[in-house]
């Protein structure tokens, strides 16, 4: 399994770079991505532990919604709302036949929320929510065939990306990377979720692994873009020494998607206080550490994504 990961993707990556829409507009520009999706499905409705997935089926009026907000913001960048769209996490709400149906619509619908304008859709792989063998019951290759089911069904779609987000261990993360290129994907993005260490020195994976690690690995297995999302207590300020760290790694695009502050719990509520003005001061640090795709992950809406756009033109002023 890793072997297939790390060596023969090589030279695709390098196929893929010579054709990616995304990464020849990364040449040019730093691209604006989105903000979070689940709190706002919670907003629009869905009921907590719903399948919000399964609203690009069922509620596509719904998602589009969320993700024209997003665009009028000023995203360039929309992700999918297929997180949890592998067939192993549907099959928890009842709706693993409908994987294949519910990715293509997430991809449709991305693409109909920029309307005129011209933007890119990410396709969405989140983590399938369990334990490889030996650890827990699932077969690498049970893992690697939803991914592909999923990751199939996103470059068919059209999306010019597929990212492999929120992930914590090589494992798991080759499998991803091994579905987004055997599907086709035009670009693939590797994601990271690290959390800051109890002595806040430092941040690491769940499993133990540093931003050097992991872009040591994401080189061998051929991902185009290195980023990073989520994790406890990872804001805008830690997202910048993660990109510094895949800077000291790899000359390749990097993608920060770091969330809005850090989260209290209120009333068995988790709440983001950091509002689109304290996190927008944060985002020159962020630019200057290299990030080449800047958006946001839990706790951030359109209203942190559009005080980004602000300070983007400024800069490109």
């Amino acid at each position: 399994m890793e072997d297939r990961a790390t060596n023969d993707p090589l030279r695709i990556g390098e196929q893929q770079t010579m054709t990616s829409r995304l990464l020849e507009e990364l040449n040019r520009r730093t691209l604006l991505g989105d903000g979070a999706m689940g709190t706002q499905l919670q907003q629009a409705g869905l009921e907590p532990g719903g399948c919000g997935e399964a609203w690009n089926v069922d509620h596509p009026d719904r998602v589009l919604e969320i993700q024209r907000r997003y665009v009028e913001a000023g995203s360039d960048c929309l992700i999918t709302n297929t997180f949890g769209g592998s067939r192993i996490m549907l099959e928890r709400h009842g709706c693993a036949g409908r994987a294949v149906e519910i990715n293509a619509a997430g991809v449709k619908i991305a693409r109909e929320a920029f309307g005129d304008r011209d933007g890119f859709v990410i396709g969405d792989i989140g983590p399938f929510g369990g334990l490889l063998e030996p650890y827990g019951d699932f077969k690498a290759e049970e893992v690697l065939q939803a991914f592909l089911e999923q990751a199939k069904s996103l470059v068919s779609a059209g999306a010019d990306a597929v990212i492999i987000e929120t992930q914590t261990s090589y494992e798991e993360l080759a499998i991803g990377v091994e579905a987004a290129k055997e599907a086709g994907a035009p670009c693939v993005i590797g994601s990271m979720a690290y959390d800051v260490t109890h002595d806040r020195s430092e941040i690491r994976t769940m499993m133990g692994i540093s931003p050097e690690e992991a872009a040591q690995f994401m080189v061998k297995a051929g991902v185009d873009i290195f980023a990073v999302n989520c994790g406890s207590g990872v804001d805008v300020g830690w997202a910048a020494k993660a990109v510094e760290a895949y800077r000291q790694v790899s000359d390749n695009p990097t993608m920060a998607q770091p969330n809005a502050g850090i989260p209290e719990l209120v009333n068995m509520e988790v709440i983001y206080r950091q509002t689109p003005e304290q996190m927008a001061e944060l985002l020159p640090g962020l630019l200057d550490a290299g990030a080449n795709i800047v958006g946001g992950c839990c706790g951030s809406t359109p209203a942190h994504v559009n005080q980004f756009r602000k300070l983007l033109d400024q800069r490109n002023a």
